[in-house]
């Protein structure tokens, strides 16, 4: 078996995400190619550490993308060939802290307004509950619990289950957002079109699931495409992130805005708006699926500013 083979089994046995997976087995090609096409079985620390380093030095990648090269390559010499390295933490690049652009109430609300179609759903619901954007995008039918008034994001980063208040604006949206997906569910079970995909070992479990209502997307592609870890099954997938900035660019032009607005920009200005109304940290924590307190601390601060909580002294002049 070849090694990125190997790479892509042992990937799906821990299962790791498609993305992920693919992100690994790129960067694997690249430090051998880099290499001159040697084994990685011949190398170890000093030549993931000259990889590294030309990533930094000659093709100056942020800091973020030179650790994921490094959490690849680690997967690959500690998880494949069974051979790990010292000296991994040495090599980790320190990530800048930047603040996050956030938008006020009023631009928010600028924004949402000029939003139409799926799009708008979309958009509301990144607000709305804070979601990442691929949290929003592989919602099921099932995660999506109206009577209950509750939104349930599966797997999320880290795979980490956690529940959300959906927003009681956002309802009728809703109902007529699972009213289109059944149409197009339907019209995949009269074509005899295969079900959507299932994570983990669902679909040994149940080989039937994805064919059920409860497990299709939220938000279905217009299109059927192939599922590279089911042999080129076409099968319909949830729509592409892409969609979501295109439809962005097209709404922060239209609301005159001049900020950069991507999808996670609606995250961050959820947890913001939520200290500005007077919630707890913990509970901001607990909403956005933060492992660790530290990274929402920032929304403090930014709330602080925001209030103007700390007066300047010129104003006192």
């Amino acid at each position: 078996m070849k090694l990125e083979d190997q790479i892509r089994e042992k990937m799906r046995f821990k299962h790791y995400s498609l993305r992920t997976e693919e992100s690994y087995v790129g960067w694997f090609q690249r430090f051998v190619r880099f290499h001159g096409l040697r084994h990685p079985g011949e190398m170890g620390a000093a030549e993931v550490e000259a990889f590294l380093t030309d990533l930094a030095v000659t093709r100056r990648v942020v800091a973020s993308t030179q650790n994921q090269a490094l959490n690849a390559l680690v997967f690959l010499f500690k998880d494949v060939l069974e051979k790990p390295f010292e000296g991994v933490d040495a090599m980790r690049a320190r990530v800048s802290k930047r603040l996050p652009v956030v938008l006020s109430v009023e631009e928010i609300r600028k924004l949402l307004t000029v939003m139409t179609g799926e799009e708008a759903v979309m958009g509301k619901l990144l607000y709305g509950c804070g979601l990442r954007v691929l949290e929003c995008l592989r919602l099921r039918v099932m995660d999506v619990d109206i009577s209950g008034g509750k939104v349930e994001v599966r797997g999320g980063k880290n795979d980490k289950d956690r529940v959300l208040t959906m927003p009681k604006s956002l309802v009728g949206l809703l109902e007529a957002q699972l009213q289109r997906c059944r149409v197009i569910y339907e019209n995949d079970r009269k074509g005899g079109v295969a079900g959507v995909y299932l994570p983990g070992a669902y679909d040994v479990k149940s080989p039937t699931a994805g064919e059920s209502w409860p497990w299709f997307w939220l938000f279905p592609s217009g299109r059927l495409s192939a599922d590279p870890r089911a042999d080129g099954l076409e099968r319909r997938h949830h729509a592409h992130e892409a969609r979501v900035g295109r439809a962005l660019t097209v709404a922060v032009r239209a609301a005159g805005l001049e900020k950069k607005v991507t999808a996670h920009t609606l995250r961050h200005s959820f947890a913001t708006h939520l200290v500005l109304r007077g919630v707890d940290i913990r509970s901001v924590q607990e909403l956005l699926g933060h492992s660790d307190i530290r990274t929402t601390m920032i929304y403090i601060q930014l709330a602080r500013a925001m209030r103007g909580e700390i007066g300047s002294p010129l104003d006192d002049l």
